[in-house]
């Protein structure tokens, strides 16, 4: 009964064997709920036996879906990018959904370009992946299909957008430095137009003040690098040299930070706490001591991204507005020693 090796067996050939209509058969190999159990069982027997495959394109064109997502990153090579991308595609690939990956590299014509090629794909869903926390432009609400923002939030808050809670690690490293026995702390960072950065200062602040403290001198902006660490602590210890912990914006600028503390016969953390943001693993493990940080759990993002698309592809409507996504804290010997 089987078909023969030389060509793929047809869905009309499943129906006759199985003695019902084309409609039918196709209703029964779609997962359409008005068919009779007993026939679907039929249907799906008699399709294995004749080893049918459903041609993707004509399963497509019968179910108005292509089990295809598009996912738009303006950052391929960025180093918060890619565990989101990985995550998503985890997600996806559980749900039998295949991916486009589109990079317009922070283009705004590229990216439209890359939005009409999805669409002319006739993808069921897009994920737009920024490569900062900044609010970026919505790519619009006119769209045939379902759209979720990930790690960037639309400044429209009729989209829905997942991002990491900047202000919720604010408050973390604080509590956790507090709880270490630390009061005069101070704060090295990066860009102050880094909405991140902004953010995680209101956590900070928030947290020092209902323990009725303040920071040590204002925080401090500039670079994401260890040169700006090494460069802001030298500057610290000789305006505030009773300073007993560092929240620094960054792994790299912690990296800077413990140098100079230990060049300046500070030990860590007996002497002088450090914690940071990001847990860039070659960075916060490769320490000495190694790093407490925060982790912004991006590979978790990317599900969680990958799941609200998967669920609004299933007709269930979307949830507006900017969801922030819980972050953990990494603790390691820079603010605990490790014996």
């Amino acid at each position: 009964m089987a078909a023969g090796n030389d060509r793929a067996t047809t869905l009309s050939e499943v129906a006759r064997v199985a003695g019902v209509s084309l409609a039918t058969a196709s209703k029964a190999i779609n997962g359409r709920a008005d068919v009779a159990e007993r026939t679907r069982r039929r249907i799906l027997e008699v399709a294995e036996e004749l080893n049918f495959t459903p041609n993707p394109m004509a399963r497509g064109l019968l179910t108005n879906r292509t089990s295809t997502v598009g996912i738009l990153t303006s950052d391929l090579e960025g180093r918060f990018v890619l565990p989101i991308l990985m995550g998503a595609e985890d997600a996806f690939g559980a749900g039998k959904v295949s991916v486009f990956l589109c990079d317009a590299r922070g283009d705004a014509i590229r990216e439209q370009h890359h939005l009409k090629a999805l669409l002319s794909r006739r993808v069921d869903g897009i994920i737009v992946v920024g490569r900062q926390t900044d609010p970026r432009p919505s790519i619009g609400r006119d769209f045939p299909i379902p759209v979720v923002y990930a790690y960037a939030p639309s400044v429209n808050p009729a989209d829905t957008s997942l991002t990491p809670d900047n202000e919720a690690g604010g408050r973390i490293v604080v509590e956790h430095l507090l709880a270490c026995g630390r009061s005069r702390i101070a704060h090295i960072t990066g860009d102050r137009s880094y909405a991140a950065a902004r953010d995680r200062v209101v956590g900070i602040e928030d947290a020092l003040s209902e323990a009725g403290l303040g920071l040590v001198g204002p925080s401090m902006y500039s670079e994401w690098t260890e040169r700006w660490g090494r460069n802001a602590t030298a500057v610290l210890l000789q305006q505030h040299p009773d300073v007993d912990a560092v929240i620094c914006g960054s792994d790299q600028i912690a990296r800077g930070v413990i140098d100079t503390l230990r060049d300046a016969g500070r030990t860590v953390p007996d002497d002088v706490a450090v914690i940071s943001f990001d847990n860039w693993q070659v960075l916060a493990t490769n320490a000495r001591p190694e790093l407490t940080t925060v982790d912004f759990n991006l590979e978790n993002l990317g599900k969680t991204a990958a799941r609200y698309l998967l669920t609004a592809m299933g007709e269930r409507k979307l949830e507006p507005g900017v969801h922030q996504l819980p972050v953990s804290l990494v603790i390691r010997g820079s603010t605990i020693p490790q014996r």
